[in-house]
């Protein structure tokens, strides 16, 4: 056996010893399986994943040039799923007192500017995202005000602190974990942490282990483990609860609720009715001890 034959060995070994259930899936079909399979069947190569990695901002300033503002929908369930975006404190004291609130990852504003619309009182409001393109979009808004919203474009795997100027009560992270390579997960969240207040909340949602989206890759889009290309350049990672926990934790945010979140895509003008699995979170940065 040559050292190809072991590595492909070796990573069939692993892909079949990967194929295990969770408490949203507990177990996939043959057919999903089978089709797991096929997606380890041909790699995105090594040279493809460099380039993918290094034309990320390229690839999503695409992204809103095709879609512009059109692409996502006004996401308005963030209040029915974080009742921490109401202001939902355990004292008054804390319910009346405004809250500086960070949205990363804000896309074309579809999370803030719906909050905004309920009249969700917040002191100050920073929006950031890895493409231009989009906050000039979020900037085009009419509701955007330059005195109360703050969005600027960051690489969030880079400092951020020097662009937040409060420290941030209540910040969201939904889908935007996913698109970013895993070896920079932790970059992420450190700098996440470092522009928290204590006792801030970070609210996340994003992909979760074996969602339909996951399933339905053919050969030739994944690049690693749970790691995915689509066609416009852009990626998706997709979760399990421990290891998002685990990596929150490691960096010392205490978790309050970590779970499987079912639901489904329905569009009926399409024939689609499809099962969406989703992993959500809350995490607060600790008080310091005195």
């Amino acid at each position: 056996m040559n050292m190809a034959d072991e590595k492909d060995t070796a990573n069939n070994a692993t892909t079949a010893a990967s194929y295990t259930g969770h408490a949203a899936k507990p177990t996939l079909t043959q057919e999903e399986i089978d089709r797991m399979k096929a997606q380890d069947m041909r790699l995105v190569s090594d040279f493809q994943a460099m380039q993918i990695e290094k034309n990320a901002k390229k690839n999503w300033d695409l992204f809103y040039k095709r879609n512009d503002t059109r692409f996502f929908k006004d996401r308005h369930w963030t209040t029915r799923e974080f009742a921490e975006l109401l202001g939902d404190d355990t004292t008054e004291e804390k319910r009346r007192s405004p809250k500086v609130f960070f949205e990363i990852g804000c896309g074309v504003g579809n999370l803030i500017y719906p909050l905004i619309e309920e009249n969700v009182p917040f002191k100050k409001m920073f929006a950031c995202d890895l493409s231009p393109r989009a906050i000039e979009f979020v900037k085009g808004h009419a509701l955007y005000n330059s005195e109360y919203i703050e969005a600027f474009q960051a690489d969030v795997t880079e400092s951020i602190s020097d662009k937040v100027f409060h420290p941030v009560d209540i910040a969201t992270l939904v889908f935007v974990l996913s698109a970013i390579h895993p070896l920079k997960f932790k970059q992420v969240i450190q700098n996440i942490f470092d522009v928290m207040n204590e006792e801030g909340v970070l609210l996340f949602r994003d992909y979760g282990r074996y969602d339909m989206a996951q399933m339905r890759f053919k050969p030739g889009c994944k690049i690693a483990d749970n790691l995915y290309v689509r066609q416009d350049g852009t990626r998706s990672y997709y979760f399990t609860t421990e290891e998002v926990q685990e990596l929150f934790e490691s960096f010392g945010f205490k978790t309050k609720s970590c779970s499987y979140v079912q639901r489904r895509t329905v569009n009926l003008k399409e024939k689609i009715d499809v099962p969406r699995i989703f992993v959500q979170a809350k995490f607060v940065k600790p008080e310091k001890s005195r």
